[in-house]
């Protein structure tokens, strides 16, 4: 085994939980060369990773077929030992089976599987049987090695750990509330509902995208009273937000990308779901994790395998009827252990 190509041009949160493959491939050929095509935008969840050699990546929005014959040349050209495609896709379908590799892997449900030397059932996860993705994408791997299913991780540099060394000068809370869905995203008001029923000097940083900033200005609008409240949207990068959410108390998150960066870095997690359910297989994997999620049984829930730009009912019950006071009493009673633990080493300091 000397080279290994991955491909994941979906988005960000996908890509991450991938990132098992190159854990595992690493830890069974630790000299093996293994590189991994993104979508553009995303190579910097890669930037600093130890165990990869090259990123490629697929600009779907110029050029889009141009570039995907170009990456096919350049694929060809390695001649990789295996391919392993994490998508059901006809484009990376094409990579994948004209790759040249002499070993290619991919999901039976993707349209140009026929031309993979080996495919694996792609198995949906459903409330009565949950599969979480990284079992599902250490199936591929496990046509050809017997390996076990690690959590995905990300490697933020230690200019990215120095770079948000300034906002850890106090215990700190992190709040991601956006998403690429809206049926995916606590609104507003329930983000606010949660945070006023934590003490009003807690310092809670607001991150995301440039789009979000939008969100987090609501948010903090709403609570004028809560002045430790900061919006970090569109100032942090990737690998920067994860260092940062590292050493929260806790990170509050939809079923979003955020969810996934705080599981690649072990981080304290309460992950919020909404018109998705957890049986699809994205919830957290950190050691310290929670789900919380609308109490009543409702029909319309799930609406879908992803999220939706509206909700189908306009009630958006799914979101509204989640319990607040849960969330806020997994908080309040990490902040009190926090505290009781300050103040016990005080004391055995002075004395």
């Amino acid at each position: 085994m000397k080279s290994v190509l991955l491909i994941q041009t979906a988005f960000i949160g996908d890509l991450i939980l991938s990132t098992v493959l190159i854990e595992n491939l690493h830890l069974q050929y630790p000299n093996a060369r293994i590189d991994f095509l993104v979508r553009k935008g995303n190579e910097e969840v890669l930037q600093s990773h130890p165990h990869v050699r090259k990123v490629l990546t697929w600009d779907k929005k110029k050029g889009k077929y141009r570039s995907l014959l170009s990456l096919l040349k350049q694929i060809r050209a390695e001649q990789y030992d295996i391919v392993i495609n994490v998508q059901r896709y006809a484009a990376t379908g094409f990579l994948t089976g004209l790759s040249r590799g002499k070993i290619t892997i991919g999901y039976d449900k993707n349209p140009l599987s026929f031309l993979f030397t080996k495919k694996v059932q792609h198995v949906a996860g459903t409330a009565v049987q949950p599969v979480h993705e990284t079992t599902r994408c250490n199936q591929l791997l496990q046509t050809i090695i017997s390996t076990p299913v690690t959590k995905p991780v990300l490697y933020p540099s230690a200019a990215d750990y120095a770079a948000i060394r300034k906002y850890q000068q106090e215990p700190y809370l992190v709040l991601a509330p956006g998403s690429v869905w809206f049926t995916k995203q606590v609104p507003v008001s329930k983000w606010t509902a949660i945070l006023k029923q934590l003490p009003i000097r807690q310092k809670i940083y607001i991150i995301g995208t440039k789009k979000e900033q939008a969100v987090a200005t609501a948010i903090m609008n709403e609570l004028p009273a809560y002045t430790n409240i900061e919006s970090l949207a569109g100032s942090l990068s990737i690998l920067q937000s994860a260092a940062l959410m590292q050493g929260a108390l806790f990170n509050l998150v939809n079923d979003s990308a955020p969810l996934h960066i705080a599981s690649a870095v072990n981080a304290p997690v309460i992950a919020l779901f909404c018109s998705t359910i957890p049986g699809f297989g994205f919830t957290p994997l950190s050691d310290e994790s929670y789900i919380v999620q609308a109490e009543a049984q409702l029909s319309c829930r799930p609406c879908g395998s992803h999220g939706k730009a509206a909700c189908p009912k306009r009630h958006f019950d799914c979101a509204n009827l989640i319990n607040d006071e849960r969330v806020a009493s997994i908080i309040l009673r990490k902040i009190m252990q926090q505290h009781a633990a300050r103040t016990l080493k005080e004391h055995l300091v002075i004395n």
